[in-house]
């Protein structure tokens, strides 16, 4: 079967290198080039320490970005791992080259750019190409990104809400006005920065609260939400920082309607998951814990329905680099090109 030859765009960050070290033991791909303006000429072998001497990788050099060299190379496919408003530089071009684009930015996520503009404090640099975007949440649009041209990869926050939340309200399960998520992060999802707050010593034995009232990703949860509800949906979010390298902890409370039980919330997660690869249901017996997703592209999901409040409880967990970015990115690669969406993802 022929491969597949892809370029990284932020090889050098925390989602790149995710990607670098997946996608160089996929074996339906061929690494083209690994961009990096802050490593360009230097060996990917002395940026990363985990290359080994009998890696592929071992005389990879990261480039400039150079559409030039695209072209030459015959890319077809582009990664972005880029912060936001830069990715939006080079996916105009790559999508005008006919290379397929996939964007872990949250560029193009937001469909309605006055939105976009309202939580990125930013005009969109090019509004017109919003409505042309997938967002990649395979588990709720696969048919959807296997013709994409441009995937807008969901960000780690966002995947861990609305995973255990669209099938409850798609069953139209909870009152829309009750949603309360709180969610914890390992520090790697910051990016690779060097920031005050981010320090080890600032982050070790301590967690924190930020980004309140207005998280900028409750743009797009509140838009999946309101999509699927057929009404707007606006949530309450609160995000912590906690002193793990990677790794998301979500709870969600929302009040239920009549009738709803522990029964019914299983009967909707196996009809919503039951076949998917790397959603894990635990349902009513054990809780999300981190150490069984960290590394891998699996998202646990529990659930409670507490009878003295009623309020249901929806937990989840993922690796915010894996499931929450550069897994999920892959697995809408593979999609996108007809295969096994466990390819160089494991189980």
């Amino acid at each position: 079967m022929k491969k597949a030859k892809v370029a990284i765009f932020g090889a050098s960050g925390y989602s790149g290198e995710e990607l670098v070290k997946r996608l160089s033991e996929h074996p339906l791909v061929e690494l083209g080039c690994l961009i990096s303006r802050q490593h360009a000429r230097k060996k990917a072998s002395d940026v990363f320490g985990w290359i080994g001497p009998r890696s592929s990788l071992i005389n990879f050099e990261f480039s400039y970005p150079d559409l030039t060299l695209m072209r030459s190379l015959g890319i077809e496919f582009a990664f972005l791992a880029l912060p936001h408003g830069v990715a939006c530089e080079f996916a105009v071009p790559l999508l005008e080259l006919g290379i397929r684009v996939i964007d872990l930015s949250a560029d193009f996520r937001v469909k309605d750019p006055d939105v976009y503009k309202y939580f990125y404090h930013q005009e969109h640099p090019v509004p017109g190409l919003l409505k042309n975007s997938v967002y990649g949440l395979p588990e709720a649009y696969r048919d959807q990104i296997r013709n994409a041209q441009l995937i807008a990869c969901p960000g780690c926050y966002p995947t861990s809400i609305l995973v255990p939340l669209l099938p409850v309200v798609r069953a139209k399960m909870i009152r829309l006005t009750s949603i309360v998520v709180n969610s914890l992060s390992g520090v790697s999802g910051a990016g690779r920065k060097a920031e005050m707050d981010l320090l080890f010593v600032e982050c070790n034995e301590s967690a924190r609260p930020y980004g309140l009232p207005l998280h900028r990703h409750l743009s797009e949860v509140e838009q999946e939400l309101s999509s699927v509800a057929k009404e707007p949906v606006i949530i309450q979010f609160a995000p912590h920082l906690i002193p793990l390298s990677r790794g998301i902890i979500t709870t969600t409370h929302a009040e239920s309607v009549t009738g709803v039980s522990p029964k019914s919330l299983e009967e909707v997660y196996e009809t919503a998951y039951g076949s998917e690869s790397f959603v894990r249901l635990l349902g009513l017996t054990r809780y999300p814990d981190l150490k069984n997703v960290v590394g891998t592209n699996r998202l646990e999901i529990a659930w409670r329905v507490d009878p003295r409040t009623g309020r249901i409880i929806l937990m989840s967990a993922e690796d915010n680099l894996v499931k929450g970015a550069a897994g999920q990115a892959i697995q809408c690669f593979n999609i996108m090109n007809g295969w096994n969406e466990a390819l160089g993802l494991g189980t």
